[in-house]
């Protein structure tokens, strides 16, 4: 049995799919209706990361496990799944990190968190697999409300480049680290094939949607606005931080890892955008 974390999210989902053809997935979730309104495969389980009881309950009979915790601001949850995992006799951890803790200049809430998250995991006892993704192509999908009503992507410093990653292809290496032998204790870097700015995507979703798009930028202070009318201040700042470094170039370069580990070139941003076509139109 293979756990996942994450089910109803943006990579957790694809890594359930990916398994679910071969292998028994069970998905722990909060809200076992919404993984199924999704159409997630699996046996979903009601799982609170808060709840050491529910963690044991979710994690009978599993022997590997996907971990991806998404709040920063509830540091409990990996010690109370890795210590319930230890407990359940899980065998191998695959976790979902961050690129930015490989980075000494990035010193934001959010990845002093993940750090801290991976120090956690080394430290449990249960043999590991660490996946640092660039961000995510998908993440683009924030400026599908304002094309499809204004034809404009408004974004940050439209010039810095981040060589972002499809979240299909972070899925494929999870689902393979998950159902390969384990226990290596492997830090993998995952990035796409090339860097490219807010501009030069906005120019990608323009001839692929086959329709005009204009970049226009906003400055630092507006998007911190933005963030911080949408998250904790604690997580807006970070956030600023991390634009702040891509900025300065801390975000651009290409890693040949994800094509190295399956066997087939990472996707492009083109690629990912005629896949997804229909969501920005």
């Amino acid at each position: 049995m293979i756990a996942v974390t994450g089910a109803t999210g943006t990579v957790g989902g694809q890594v359930a799919r990916l398994l679910a053809a071969d292998h028994r997935v069970r998905l722990l979730v909060r809200d076992p209706h919404r993984a199924a309104k999704q159409g997630v495969p699996g046996q979903a389980v009601a799982t609170d990361l808060g709840d050491r009881a529910s963690l044991d309950a979710a994690l009978a009979g599993v022997h590997a496990l996907f971990l991806l915790t998404a709040n920063p601001l509830l540091p409990h949850h990996d010690p109370n799944i890795l210590d319930a995992a230890r407990r359940s006799g899980v065998r191998h951890i695959v976790k979902l990190s961050a690129l930015a803790v490989a980075d000494e200049h990035a010193d934001d809430l959010i990845t002093r968190w993940q750090r801290r998250n991976e120090t956690l995991l080394k430290d449990c006892g249960v043999p590991w697999t660490i996946l640092r993704p660039r961000a995510f192509m998908s993440n683009s999908l924030a400026w599908a409300a304002s094309l499809r009503t204004t034809g404009v992507v408004r974004a940050p410093d439209g010039t810095s480049r981040n060589a972002c990653v499809a979240p299909q292809d972070v899925a494929a290496v999870a689902a393979q680290a998950l159902t390969g032998p384990g226990g290596q204790a492997l830090t993998h870097p995952l990035t796409g094939p090339q860097a490219l700015s807010a501009e030069e995507q906005t120019a990608v979703l323009a001839q692929v949607l086959g329709r005009p798009v204009r970049f226009e930028a906003i400055t630092l202070e507006q998007a911190y606005a933005a963030w911080a009318a949408k998250y904790p201040e604690p997580v807006a700042q970070a956030l600023l931080h991390s634009a702040r470094r891509q900025r300065d170039g801390a975000k651009q370069d290409t890693d040949p890892t994800v094509e190295t580990l399956l066997g087939r070139p990472a996707q492009t941003y083109r690629q990912w955008v005629r896949q997804h076509r229909r969501q920005f139109l």
